[in-house]
């Protein structure tokens, strides 16, 4: 019996790239894979919460309220009985979609534009600058509070006015990054061969440059989330009877010396996300795990 030489080609080139990423791994600092670790396991529960949440995170029993943490509810009830572990877990799953969405939604965008102005320079550099300085000079907080007033309390709000300053400051950092390379060899080279300006910035600009806005993404990432869980607690994000974070410290601050898990299980939560963010962040920043291309 012979088998398909396509076949052992396909499982050559699969082990190639097991090994290739097992050997990325190795490389790693012990703090980014600590970071790594810690982030891809609050991802898994987050997507599988419905699944490894023990109650339903909205279901009252007022025959227990305020239970202290045990076997049964291992981060304790609330003040309606509610479990807070799921709550936790659900609300942990709403918030890394909606700030994976804001966060990485315009990157794209902003590393294109931000690319481009650098590159062309002159008129093109010109009215692009201007438009980000533009937007840049609209203080944030006020931006996203503004757009809340006008279209109500709810993610409605956070998902229109976060991407659009977000794009903004992703270009300009690209095109910092890009002017610093537009005049190296590499790039040069390519325009000798007779590359199109188009195929020089994606090809050899963009893919040298996007570190830089991949680090900055780590840190606007949790400043989003952050963000989301403050405008909850004050009553602008998450609309109840939905779980979030911010909103389950805020329903918990009125008992925090009687029961204090109610809004220390939910900081806690906040806590890890940043600590492995921040992680994921510096091993990026070093450059562990994205390299330049030339």
């Amino acid at each position: 019996m012979r088998l398909d030489p396509s076949w052992s080609n396909a499982a050559g080139t699969q082990r190639t790239q097991i090994s290739s990423w097992a050997q990325v791994w190795r490389k790693q600092s012990v703090s980014t894979k600590v970071g790594a670790v810690i982030v891809l396991a609050l991802v898994v529960v987050a997507v599988l919460a419905p699944v490894v949440a023990p109650h339903d995170p909205n279901q009252l029993n007022f025959v227990s309220p305020l239970r202290p943490p045990s076997l049964q509810h291992p981060m304790g009830t609330d003040e309606s009985g509610r479990d807070v572990l799921s709550r936790c877990l659900y609300a942990l799953r709403l918030d890394l979609f909606v700030v994976l969405v804001v966060t990485y939604a315009p990157l794209p965008v902003g590393v294109v534009l931000g690319a481009i102005a650098g590159y062309h320079g002159g008129m093109i550099d010109s009215v692009i600058s201007r438009f980000i300085d533009v937007l840049l000079s609209i203080p944030f907080l006020v931006l996203v509070v503004a757009v809340i007033a006008v279209i109500g309390p709810g993610l409605t709000g956070f998902f229109v006015a976060v991407p659009v300053i977000s794009w903004a400051l992703y270009a300009r950092i690209a095109r910092s990054a890009m002017l610093g390379i537009r005049e190296m060899p590499f790039m040069q080279a390519g325009l000798a061969l007779g590359f199109s300006n188009t195929r020089v910035i994606f090809r050899h600009g963009i893919p040298n440059i996007i570190r830089t806005s991949l680090v900055y993404s780590t840190v606007d990432l949790m400043a989003n989330l952050l963000l989301l869980a403050g405008l909850s607690y004050i009553g602008l994000g998450v609309r109840p009877p939905q779980p979030e974070l911010g909103a389950i410290i805020a329903d918990g601050q009125p008992f925090l010396l009687d029961a204090w898990w109610v809004a220390t299980m939910p900081g806690l939560v906040l806590v890890t996300i940043g600590i492995g963010v921040a992680l994921l962040g510096e091993g990026l920043n070093d450059g562990e795990l994205t390299g330049a291309r030339q």
